[in-house]
């Protein structure tokens, strides 16, 4: 008998899958039935080699080995990973396998991850790719059933191919080449780099910002208000105030405009993201992490996508899902709505994946057992379906413009004609728990107004400031990294813009790992060290344009509309210049990096500032010996931690008050004070006074 196998990318995708197609027996590290072996990566079974792996001189970071050009490239499996890549080995290359399905996630990552395997084990059987949006049980089977040549995706595979090898090249030269000069630890990427550039030009414009006072005039008659435009000096708004007193009001102009807003898009991954931290808080991490199980438990359909739109064979499905959803959603009772699905069906502007759905399976079990941040993200989902497939918002906007004292001032009202799906998004939304400060919109209904009718008016100054730009939050940057470069580039780019939807999340939380970017509350602000690096790094390495305009190349080659060999050798040509380029930097930037020293106060010996070091307090001054060691047994013993506040009062005033000492010989805790015992020698002595 022989078997088709079938490779996923994590043992949960591999168990739907497995269930699906009869495969139910469990075996060591695979399904197996009905013809089936199904076996699983762990994420990246296989890598790219470290640069220590090619010359063992690399494992020193030195300016003289740069730059590092793997030839040829070197792969290898990560220890922790080593079990499973042997299985998934062994089942590759037993004699009753005859052929193999890769169904690793349908997107470039998940080609690469397959293909990486495939080739480390030597395997040349024939390859069939599952490619599929959903992982409810009938979207399964579709795929099995219409399973395409590996082939197909070769492109996409070297567009994935040389994603990986730039951001590899990139990585480690300009991260080891700036480390080396800077004496820190400077982590450099190809996008994370740009992305922190654009966060650090927000926030000099902020610092830079100058605040400006100015005035508007306000003339009112009954329920009618209406404003002067800027005035800049409070004498100028004060005469008119004064000359407008008492005088009538003209009605010179009255325009009426009807305008139609429609409805959204669909949610891809960014607009989820961006959304679900405006009314969340959630980050651009959480909101995949937690898209991605609800993908795994068959209630949504594949998260990682750029599509907003359905491709036209779905419009059938679409139908029943909003006529499913309007009886399982509270906010979404009693609403009179005639869905008009063909607005989001649209097969031209679907690549791999169409736009982010709730499924089948959520219909038929709600949001039972769902944790509540799950519920948050099914809600808006489901919200923005119907908010697609609704009626346009059509609303009357009125401007009038009134004459007084030879001064124009202008009033605008604005009122709803037809609600249309701002009505569904305004009852989601009333659904809300006070996450997000989101705003709601005030109507502001003029009275019935004629031109050349007058009024009787009173008139006050108002006093406003200019507002400096605001600071990003994960909302605002996702968006800011989807149209980075867009300017300078061609209008029909396939793709512009930072990263891709699937990596932006990891890029944001590896630049607050790193400590270039801290979070306050929703905002994202980069540190002094992300300041300086930003402003070190040349502008190959920080312009969101060139980025930009890597990603659309990728694009470009995942098309098969542009050559892999030619854009590989840019980046190596790239590479070397930045290496050439950076040979060494004056010494005074030399310490840019350096943290500052932390003063805890003066030397008993010598006078000196003592500093805190990471195991000490140590003397400023080099031929000073006086050093007190945080781990010393004096405090150790008595299992309390010696801290910057205790070093500072023995300093101080040669005794420190400390709390909760203990004692080995009762066994309990006292409080005491601690005398500083400076014998002059290598060692400082410390020795309890008195039990408080």
């Amino acid at each position: 008998m022989s078997f088709q196998l079938v490779i996923a990318e994590k043992p949960s995708v591999a168990r739907s899958i497995a269930a699906v197609i009869g495969a139910t027996e469990k075996q060591n590290g695979y399904w197996q039935g009905s013809g089936y072996l199904v076996s699983w990566c762990i994420g990246h079974l296989v890598s790219f080699a470290e640069a220590g792996q090619y010359d063992e001189k690399y494992c020193k970071w030195r300016y003289e080995d740069l730059p590092i050009l793997p030839q040829p490239w070197q792969f290898i499996v990560p220890d922790e990973k080593k079990q499973q890549f042997e299985i998934v080995r062994s089942l590759l290359n037993r004699p009753d396998v005859d052929s193999v399905t890769a169904a690793t996630d349908a997107g470039r990552e998940g080609e690469l991850i397959f293909r990486f395997v495939y080739q480390m084990a030597g395997c040349t059987k024939p390859v069939k790719r599952l490619w599929i949006s959903s992982m409810e049980d009938a979207a399964i089977r579709e795929g099995f059933a219409n399973l395409c040549p590996d082939s197909d995706y070769d492109a996409l595979y070297q567009s994935a191919l040389c994603r990986a090898k730039a951001d590899w090249l990139v990585g480690i030269n300009a991260t080891r080449l700036f480390s080396v000069l800077y004496h820190k630890t400077l982590t450099v990427g190809r996008v994370q780099t740009p992305t922190l550039k654009m966060l650090v030009d927000r926030d000099a414009k902020i610092l830079r910002f100058q605040k400006e006072r100015y005035y508007t005039v306000g003339i009112q008659s009954g329920s009618l208000k209406a404003d002067s435009g800027r005035i800049a000096s409070m004498d100028e708004a004060d005469t008119l105030k004064n000359a407008c007193a008492g005088a009538s009001a003209i009605c010179s102009s009255v325009k009426r405009e009807k305008k139609t807003e429609q409805p959204p898009k669909l949610y891809d991954l960014t607009t989820l993201q961006r959304e679900a931290n405006r009314l969340f808080g959630f980050t651009a991490k959480q909101t995949l992490d937690y898209a991605q199980q609800l993908y795994e438990k068959k209630l949504l359909t594949y998260p990682r996508t750029d599509s907003q739109y359905l491709t036209e064979d779905m419009g059938q499905t679409a139908q029943h899902l909003v006529s499913d959803l309007l009886g399982l959603l509270p906010f979404a009772q009693c609403i009179d709505l005639t869905p008009d699905v063909e607005r989001v069906l649209n097969s031209k502007k679907v690549s791999d994946h169409h736009a982010i759905l709730p499924t089948a399976e959520f219909v038929k079990h709600g949001f039972t057992g769902l944790a509540e941040s799950e519920c948050k993200l099914m809600n808006l989902v489901c919200s923005k379906l119907l908010c697609a497939i609704a009626a346009p918002h059509e609303y009357e906007t009125v401007t009038a413009v009134f004459s007084c004292a030879g001064n124009e001032f202008t009033a605008k009202g604005k009122t709803v004609l037809v609600p249309g799906w701002k009505e569904i998004d305004q009852r989601f939304r009333s659904t809300l728990k006070a996450d997000g400060e989101e705003e709601t919109e005030t109507l502001n209904t003029l009275p019935e107004l004629t031109e050349g009718q007058s009024y009787s008016v009173v008139s006050d100054i108002s006093e406003h400031f200019t507002s400096p730009p605001k600071a990003y939050t994960e909302d605002t940057l996702l968006s800011a990294m989807e149209r980075a470069g867009a300017e300078d580039m061609p209008e029909n780019a396939e793709r512009k813009g930072l990263g891709t939807p699937a990596t932006r999340a990891a890029i944001l939380e590896k630049l607050v790992q790193m400590g270039f970017v801290q979070r306050k509350g929703k905002q994202l602000i980069p540190t002094k060290d992300g300041i300086n690096l930003a402003v070190v790094l040349p502008e190959s390495l920080t312009s969101p344009a060139l980025t930009a305009e890597w990603e659309n190349r990728l694009t470009e080659i995942a098309k098969g509309k542009a050559d892999p060999d030619a854009f590989m050798a840019e980046i190596e040509a790239q590479v070397r210049q930045l290496v050439k380029t950076y040979s060494c930097i004056s010494a005074d930037k030399q310490n840019l990096f350096q943290s500052e020293r932390v003063i805890i106060g003066k030397c008993p010996r010598c006078g000196e500032n003592v500093y805190e070091g990471k195991k000490n307090f140590y003397c400023g001054n080099r031929s000073c010996q006086f050093v007190m060691w945080k781990n010393d047994r004096f405090f150790e013993q008595r299992k309390k931690a010696f801290t910057p506040k205790i070093a500072a009062a023995l300093l101080k005033n040669g005794k420190a008050k400390v709390k909760g000492l203990y004692s080995e010989k009762t066994g309990k805790t006292y409080d005491a004070t601690v005398l500083l015992a400076d014998t002059g020698g290598k060692y400082v002595n410390y020795r309890v006074e008195r039990k408080e």
